[in-house]
């Protein structure tokens, strides 16, 4: 099969089907675990869309996340400016360990489960400005964007006033729309912002992230321009992604109103914890799945994977897999969905997971109880989707009550 005749990787989704991945996703999980894509500089990695193999795979060593490394599967053109300093979620083993141990005490489930209080406040005061504003208003703009912003800015000991600025930027880097050398210079631009944040935290530590990361380069462990890059890595993933999950899960709940209301008149904390795995599993917002390249050749489902290969694993389509999930289009709050791979799978799955489940188990178990009347202001048609971005989502959330 030459690269001519190998199928383009599916972006397109169906019309009036916002929440289901491409057809052509399905299509393709039909016939097989693993098949050949071509992506948009003519390369042909393999694409994986079955749930057995993606979990085997991501957790195979013989798998690097390296972007250095030929046969990478870029999802846009232009190799990401800075890439290789951008925190550990693009390094291998041993360094991406070394550097990922550096910040995983905060994010510790006991850790995070204390900030429980922190983030019920901050969520309990947004809907108070929600209450009081005027409506409609823009969901995504007055709650979804600012709750993780102000939980990470915390965390992290980032201002949150300069949030217009990391937000732009952010927007640019996982946008694929964006040219490469824009995405670049958000990049060098987040990265200059937080080494001088790190600059402040060396003349006057507090009680933050970034404090501690100047202490390990004070101790000769890391180089700054790498803190930095772990800055750059947490402040991104730390409000995107959870942001986008805020804004696109209340979209589905609306949209799905039985589903809605076992969160709006419940008060079970199980329930509400299930809810969000589902959630979770069912909107999958990462949408240019987990990318690698093969170090040996592998054998899998009865394909040979050769050194070199790339591989796309689309954990949106893994996540509707009917031979592990029983009616996987079908959004019910009451699975078990717990093994989703949303996060990923194996020694790179998202570090901050356990924040970003505390957050939406805050939000889902309070926006719609105090505001029981929520609703669209505006058509499901007219509603912006970022098909063309990383992280999928809504730009705007017109809601009133």
């Amino acid at each position: 099969m030459t690269s001519d005749t190998v199928p383009a990787f599916p972006m397109a989704r169906a019309a009036g089907c916002p929440f289901d991945p491409p057809p052509e996703l399905h299509r393709l999980q039909d016939e097989a675990p693993l098949s050949r894509v071509r992506l948009w500089d003519g390369s042909t990695p393999w694409l994986v869309t079955r749930y057995a193999e993606q979990r085997s795979l991501l957790a195979d060593p013989r798998l690097s996340a390296d972007v250095t490394r030929p046969g990478y599967p870029f999802p846009a053109p232009g190799r990401p400016t800075g890439a290789q300093k951008l925190g550990f979620i693009l390094m291998d083993d041993p360094e991406h360990a070394r550097l990922r141990r550096m910040v995983t005490a905060p994010f510790a489930i006991k850790r995070v489960e204390a900030l429980r209080p922190a983030v019920q406040k901050i969520v309990d005061d947004l809907i108070d400005d929600l209450l009081a504003g005027p409506k409609p208003v823009d969901l995504v703009e007055a709650f979804a964007l600012p709750v993780p912003s102000l939980v990470i800015c915390a965390l992290l000991g980032v201002p949150y006033a300069d949030h217009d600025l990391f937000q732009g930027h952010s927007r640019n880097l996982i946008s694929r729309s964006v040219p490469a050398d824009q995405r670049g210079a958000s990049f060098r631009a987040l990265h200059d912002y937080l080494d001088r944040l790190l600059a402040q935290k060396t003349a006057d530590p507090g009680d933050d992230l970034l404090s501690q990361l100047v202490t390990r380069v004070q101790a000769g462990e890391l180089e700054r321009s790498d803190a930095a890059g772990i800055g750059v890595l947490l402040l991104v993933a730390g409000h995107e992604t959870t942001a986008n999950m805020i804004a696109l899960g209340t979209l589905a709940l609306l949209e799905h109103p039985d589903q809605l209301a076992l969160l709006r008149d419940g008060d079970d904390p199980k329930l509400v914890a299930g809810a969000v795995e589902e959630l979770l599993r069912y909107l999958n917002i990462t949408h240019t799945g987990r990318r690698r390249v093969a170090l040996d050749d592998i054998e899998i489902a009865g394909v040979t994977i050769r050194a070199g290969d790339g591989l796309i694993l689309a954990n949106d389509i893994g996540n509707r897999d009917p031979g592990t999930f029983t009616d996987p289009g079908t959004l019910d709050l009451t699975r078990d969905a717990r093994r989703h791979v949303a996060f990923g799978f194996g020694v790179h799955q998202c570090l901050g997971q356990p924040l970003a489940r505390l957050e939406l188990q805050v939000v889902y178990s309070t926006l719609y109880r105090r505001i029981p009347t929520l609703r669209r202001a505006a058509a499901l048609a007219d509603i912006p989707f970022k098909h063309d971005g990383a992280v999928y989502g809504v730009y705007e959330l017109p809601v009133t009550w």
